[in-house]
């Protein structure tokens, strides 16, 4: 795991660096860029952006491309945030150990900056130096992830889950849109910037599936292991709403089980790739080990 600690350590101030930057240049009001940066600065582990920079990385492709989608990745990730945490939604006061967005600048601004993120995003991919035809499919790609077809519709699925409880096929399709499309776009990006071939594609797609219906998993698992402290949210609140979650389906020994095997699947799929997939392996224990 050395090498993945090294792996993170140089490459998240890049990726942050760059993503302060391009709001920071933004032509906007300067409540807004405030607000918009009080979020993508509370913290993170940045995940979704380093799985960007680890594909490139398998590829020996030029790092510098990921570190601006992984930005665009982080900010989609922020905005949804940002509007989960709004009354309408699941009304949260903290997020990653900080006043959530609303609290500290209003519903009104919140929503706003979230907006602002999200659309801000796809401009920054349709102005990257590449080619044409890269970027039409990165934006595409995007646009699927954190939309009806993924992100959102996900949300909206977990949202008609509060009044009854799941399957655990249905919840499984809940996270596939919700937790999982972003990760899978994250990972698959990086391979569309590299130019990998189809069957490398499939392969680093099957392990995207696996690694976000594992991250969710063990995201549930903490809500009630973790506390507010280590988790930078409100611990067990899941359990307090009666949401559907893998423990209460499963048991928490079963959602164990079920975390462990996508691990596992995760794991097999990268066989399918011919090079050095290390860092990848380690970023799938990191995912099924991290503790908050």
């Amino acid at each position: 795991m050395s090498e993945l600690k090294a792996f993170i350590e140089t490459h998240v101030p890049n990726i942050e660096n760059v993503m302060y930057q391009l709001v920071e240049q933004l032509n906007a009001p300067a409540k807004l860029k405030e607000s918009m940066l009080y979020s993508l600065k509370a913290g993170g582990k940045r995940i979704r952006p380093l799985f960007v920079t680890a594909v490139c990385d398998y590829f020996g492709h030029n790092k510098a491309a990921s570190y601006t989608i992984g930005a665009c990745v982080e900010m989609i990730h922020t905005y949804s945030l940002i509007h989960d945490d709004l009354p309408c939604m699941d009304d949260d006061d903290m997020r990653r150990g900080k006043p959530t967005n609303h609290v500290v600048f209003g519903e009104d601004l919140a929503t706003l900056a979230g907006d602002a993120l999200n659309t801000f995003s796809f401009g920054v991919i349709a102005r990257m130096p590449i080619a044409a035809e890269t970027k039409v499919e990165l934006i595409n790609l995007l646009s699927v992830a954190a939309g009806a077809e993924g992100m959102v519709g996900g949300q909206v699925l977990d949202m008609e889950g509060e009044k009854r409880q799941l399957n655990i096929h249905e919840l499984e399709q809940v996270h596939v849109n919700k937790t999982g499309a972003l990760l899978r776009f994250s990972i698959e990006s990086g391979a569309v910037l590299a130019g990998a071939t189809e069957e490398e594609r499939v392969a680093l797609v099957d392990y995207a599936h696996h690694i976000g219906l594992a991250f969710q998993i063990q995201d549930d698992i903490l809500d009630i292991e973790g506390t507010t402290e280590q988790l930078g949210k409100t611990a067990g609140k899941d359990i307090a709403s009666d949401k559907s979650t893998y423990p209460a389906l499963l048991t928490l020994d079963g959602a164990k089980e079920k975390l462990n095997e996508h691990y596992e699947l995760a794991l097999k799929a990268l066989e399918n790739l011919t090079g050095d997939s290390e860092l990848l392996r380690d970023f799938a224990n990191y995912i099924v080990r991290r503790s908050n």
